[in-house]
């Protein structure tokens, strides 16, 4: 897979465990509001080996029990399912974070038992994802996303930033009656200092 970062430890990307966060490099929205801009190239000057993402795994055993893999966007990454397989078979639990734009890798991933949490961030209302991922329009896609997510056994969450300047509250509205019922859907607050776009940083 090609890495972006590597964050050493986190107590709040995956409920209930401590984890490590690897950042996969490359993404397919160009949301004004990311926060994590240097990842949205699928090439970056230096990227961090696999290699050196096992090693400090296999250190971290006994310190850490759930391992997020965030991006970026992680179902861009042809040998996702074979890194996941990889961080199972060491003993840690696996969360995905995804934009929801590849159903048919999250399939994959869910036939073959391969994440214990998925967390997929619903951008803006469907019929806006054009004008705030800067993309063609992934709606059906995005459907297709949550009904899987939906019905599966898997721990789950969706999740919406509320960039006050971009989504009103009927936008905030319609996004919300896209998550089915028994599923939960978060609104996080948007830090601004280090959106992709200058106009929308404080």
């Amino acid at each position: 897979m090609k890495i972006g970062g590597l964050q050493p430890v986190t107590a709040s990307d995956f409920p209930g465990r401590m984890a490590a966060i690897v950042f996969t490099q490359g993404c397919n929205f160009h949301c004004p509001f990311c926060h994590n801009g240097s990842l949205l190239p699928m090439d970056a000057d230096s990227l961090i080996g696999e290699d050196t993402v096992w090693g400090f795994l296999q250190k971290r055993r006994k310190l850490l029990d759930g391992v997020v893999i965030s991006g970026g966007e992680p179902c861009l990454q042809g040998d996702l399912a074979g890194f996941c397989r990889q961080v199972k078979e060491m003993g840690f639990a696996v969360k995905l974070d995804t934009n929801g734009s590849r159903p048919g890798v999250l399939k994959g991933l869910l036939d073959e038992n391969l994440v214990d949490f998925i967390a997929m961030d619903i951008k803006a209302p469907l019929s806006r994802l054009p004008e705030l991922t800067g993309t063609t329009s992934f709606a059906s896609q995005i459907r297709r996303s949550i009904s899987l997510i939906a019905a599966s056994s898997v721990d789950h969450l969706f999740r919406t930033t509320d960039v006050m300047p971009l989504l009103s509250s009927e936008d905030l509205r319609t996004i919300k009656e896209l998550v089915p019922p028994g599923s939960r859907h978060v609104v996080q607050p948007f830090v601004a200092k280090n959106a992709l776009a200058a106009s929308l940083r404080c």
